[in-house]
């Protein structure tokens, strides 16, 4: 648009033009000032309005389009809402442009001061902010170092083993256990205030006890520590309900707050998750000793021995030198153990009648329950089968694509269930009436 005089207008007509022909836009300029002159009187016409500067150019955009013109008129104005309505419904007078038929039709008056206004008010929020960011950092560092203060004064300590432990975790139902104190003051500055360490990757027997009173999610480092201390919880006794796990290659500790909750808020039940990465939790120790004797190579054997136990387990070393290194070794050993629980896993050393069940459930991470004469009565995902066992009625068995674990067996002593065939189980303490079967 040319030059309006836009820094006094107060005013912005628009209107859209129809001309039936081919026109030029000077020919529908000249026939807007023509066809309005003197119908107004000297006060407000076009001509002299713009020569005193009360109104601005008149702009006429045009697009011919199949023989006919079509077109967009804007007219700014100085002058007050009265006068300028006025103007408006001149240019409606207008109905030809050379020798052919138009119309125009008035679409908006737009008020520029209040387009003004709302840019003042974007500016002043720029300012605003610009102001804060810049001009006040000390007065934030301060008061985010304050409060950093203040969340580690609240760590606590719990049990006889003096555990690390935020303020809630005596009252929260809900409990995040983590490895190490770091870990613990990384949560609390992230506003968790319900956690508790493990002080490294032994189990301490009061984390086993309060997993019996409270819903437990262990929140783990993302490398094989993380899932070695899965293993230990699980075989121990520990009642976890969901696992969160770090990113690959990093530790909680390490994490920001967003992605902690991020972490939290993928969190897998402890069923789903074993029936996921159970042949990897499990590990090499319990899989890899018996080798030497299903292969009857007593050197295989040895190089297959683990390198990695878990703690409070020990594996034999023959004596023996080696010129090899640790960090070679390790790599050797890794792949060939973690693979042969799902070797042993395809074959169900299962005598019962559910083999069937458990082939067909295999690798859905899915659980079937059955009532009388092996009546099918849901089919659920592992994730869900905690709560459909506590609505379904008459169950007898139930059959899962996962692991059997403490907190699934006391659900099934509640409701009567007779049998639980599953993949593996973790360490159980009390089995009840409950008969368990697994594969491995």
């Amino acid at each position: 648009m040319g030059k309006t005089y836009i820094d006094t207008v107060k005013y912005l007509v628009r209107a859209d033009l129809y001309i039936d022909g081919l026109v030029e836009t000077p020919d529908a300029v000249g026939a807007i000032f023509g066809q309005t002159e003197g119908l107004l009187g000297e006060e407000l016409d076009l001509r002299e309005l713009q020569k005193s500067g009360r109104i601005g150019r008149i702009e006429v955009k045009l697009n011919p389009k199949n023989g006919k013109s079509y077109g967009e008129i804007i007219l700014p104005s100085s002058l007050d809402r009265i006068e300028t309505s006025i103007l408006a419904a001149s240019l409606e007078t207008v109905d030809r442009v050379g020798p052919c038929e138009a119309k125009i039709k008035v679409t908006t008056i737009e008020d520029m001061r209040t387009t003004k206004r709302d840019q003042l008010v974007d500016r002043a929020k720029f300012i605003l902010r610009e102001l804060i960011t810049d001009k006040v950092p000390e007065s934030r560092e301060i008061s985010d170092m304050v409060r950093e203060e203040v969340k580690v004064a609240e760590v606590e300590t719990y049990g006889p083993e003096k555990l690390a432990a935020g303020p809630n975790i005596k009252e929260a139902e809900h409990i995040i256990v983590v490895e190490g104190r770091a870990d613990v003051l990384t949560m609390l500055r992230a506003d968790i205030k319900n956690v508790i360490c493990l002080q490294g990757k032994n189990i301490p027997q009061s984390v086993i006890d309060l997993s019996k009173q409270k819903t437990i999610t262990l929140f783990v480092d993302g490398d094989r520590g993380g899932d070695l201390i899965i293993k230990n919880m699980t075989e121990l006794g520990g009642e976890v309900d969901f696992i969160a796990k770090a990113p690959a290659g990093k530790e909680v500790e390490e994490l920001t707050q967003k992605e902690i909750i991020k972490c939290l808020r993928r969190k897998e039940p402890l069923e789903q998750y074993m029936a996921r990465k159970g042949n990897q939790i499990s590990g090499t120790v319990s899989t890899a000793a018996p080798l030497p004797a299903a292969l009857g190579t007593p050197n295989q054997g040895d190089r297959r021995e683990p390198t990695h136990p878990g703690p409070g387990l020990r594996t034999r070393r023959p004596e023996r030198s080696d010129t090899r290194g640790p960090r070679e070794y390790d790599r050797t050993v890794t792949p060939r153990a973690t693979r042969l629980p799902i070797a042993i896993a395809e074959k169900p050393r299962v005598d019962v009648p559910f083999k069937e069940e458990l082939e067909k459930l295999k690798g859905s991470l899915k659980a079937v329950l059955l009532g009388k004469d092996k009546k099918p009565l849901a089919e659920v995902n592992v994730r869900d089968l905690a709560k459909e066992v506590e609505n379904t009625k008459d169950i007898e068995t139930i059959v899962l694509d996962g692991i059997v674990t403490q907190r699934l067996v006391d659900l099934a002593s509640k409701g009567q269930v007779k049998q639980i065939v599953g993949i593996r189980k973790s360490k159980i303490e009390n089995q009840g009436n409950v008969e368990i079967s697994t594969v491995a």
